[in-house]
Order: structure tokens, then C-alpha cells, then sequence
């Protein structure tokens, strides 16, 4: 599959796109179903590093009170 690595910017609403996605032949469906996939899963993974990085400063400070060490 060759896709385009031009941006395009369309004013669609969601409901638009599921009625396009219908019109779709099986096949289709099933390479946008991969195209989806994959995009979800590597945000997912940015996701969990980008929570984990902006949650440690915040936790930080409890973990470096004197409260903390002598628990």
C-alpha cells in the first residue's frame, strides 16, 4: 500500500467519515482498519511515556519530603 505523505486538512465530522468508511469495499475496510490500528497503538505508547514523564516532577515532591524517608 503507497500512501502520500502530503497534509490535507478537511472540514468532516465524524458521522461523515463513518458513511465515506461504509461506502468502502471490504478490502478497503480492512486496510483502513490496519492504518487505524497501528496509529492508535503508537499513541498509546507516546501516551504512557509522555503520563509517565509530566507524573514523576509531581511525585517527586512527595517521594523527597522528610515525611517520606522516615516512613
Amino acid at each position: 500500500m503507497q500512501t502520500s505523505t502530503k497534509n490535507i486538512s478537511l472540514s468532516i465530522k465524524f458521522n461523515q467519515v463513518v458513511e465515506l468508511v461504509k461506502q468502502l469495499p471490504y478490502e478497503e475496510k480492512v486496510k483502513l482498519g490496519e492504518v487505524i490500528r497501528k496509529e492508535t497503538e503508537t499513541n498509546i505508547e507516546d501516551d504512557k511515556v509522555f503520563t509517565h514523564l509530566a507524573s514523576e516532577r509531581s511525585l517527586a515532591k512527595d517521594w523527597l519530603s522528610s515525611i517520606e524517608d522516615e516512613a
